[in-house]
């Protein structure tokens, strides 16, 4: 396969981030380069541990208060999927929610994919129902190819659940964002196994930064316990966002935030107005 035009950048140390990035003033530690090195190479890395207990509680709450909240409407922003739960437009819905976008350990692995101008792009949860015999196919999110400047989509998958081999981890295949293709166009079946996939798994409390170009999808939950994530998803300062924040928030929410998120979420950018208004939200799989 050939290989993408895809570039890594290297973020330095914090203090220029901190410049570029005015949310993120509080980043006071170097990039571990073993783990930029490997992410380069595999197109992903596992930050254990990055939540506490009282985060991991917090979130857990509001999300299952929300689900209640909106029961078959949930998700409905986005896209419902079968055999899970989904929540979308969490940026809306709590501070809880909006401590996750900014999290100053996360957003230099962000830079690192995707360069310093880079906003949120949608902020959804995922739980995958008990007994759930439904996969994912394997996809590259918004469908999105390295083009001629690089990566442009980067998640970050927040487990609030250990993620185990049983109860729906992620998989991937390593390197895979450097194919230049998608695999809906190579593979016959992408929702089958992979010769080169591996599984993603760890405890509540762990973070996973993923170039979003890099082939993934969730299994399948043979447990008797949903599994949960909130999924933060980035994208270049010249792509559209997945779900354009500005339209989706109400004004008294965007009223209320620092000027440090309003450019996160792109709230005050003529050119995010004008790409993401009028491109349709789309996942990369589900059509």
């Amino acid at each position: 396969m050939a290989a993408a035009r895809g570039k890594l950048f290297l973020p330095g140390y914090s203090a220029t981030l901190a410049k570029e990035q005015p949310w993120n003033k509080r980043v006071a530690t170097m990039i571990n380069t073993s783990q930029l090195r490997r992410l380069d190479r595999d197109g992903y890395i596992i930050l254990e541990s990055l939540m506490g207990t009282h985060q991991i509680s917090a979130l857990k709450e509001a999300v299952e208060r929300l689900f209640a909240e909106e029961g078959s409407n949930a998700g409905l922003e986005f896209k419902q999927e079968a055999g899970c739960r989904r929540l979308a437009n969490l940026v809306a819905k709590g501070e809880v929610f909006r401590e996750v976008i900014a999290h100053p350990k996360v957003l230099p692995w962000v830079k690192a994919v995707l360069g310093p101008e880079f906003k949120l792009s949608s902020l959804n949860a995922r739980s995958v129902n008990p007994n759930s015999g439904e996969i994912q196919p394997l996809h590259a999110d918004m469908a999105a190819v390295a083009d001629e400047h690089g990566y442009w989509v980067c998640n970050t998958v927040w487990m609030l659940d250990d993620f185990t081999e049983d109860n729906g981890p992620l998989r991937a295949v390593p390197g895979s964002h450097r194919f230049g293709k998608l695999p809906q166009q190579t593979l016959a079946d992408p929702r089958g196994a992979h010769p080169d996939e591996v599984l993603i798994t760890g405890s509540a409390g762990t973070v996973v930064v993923m170039n979003a170009h890099l082939w993934h999808g969730g299994l399948s939950n043979r447990t008797s316990r949903p599994r949960t994530a909130v999924h933060a998803f980035y994208a270049r300062g010249d792509k559209p966002q997945q779900q354009y924040q500005k339209e989706l928030l109400p004004p008294r929410v965007q009223a209320a935030l620092p000027q440090d998120l309003r450019r996160l979420l792109a709230l005050d950018d003529p050119l995010n107005d004008e790409l993401s208004a009028r491109v349709p939200i789309q996942s990369g799989f589900l059509k």
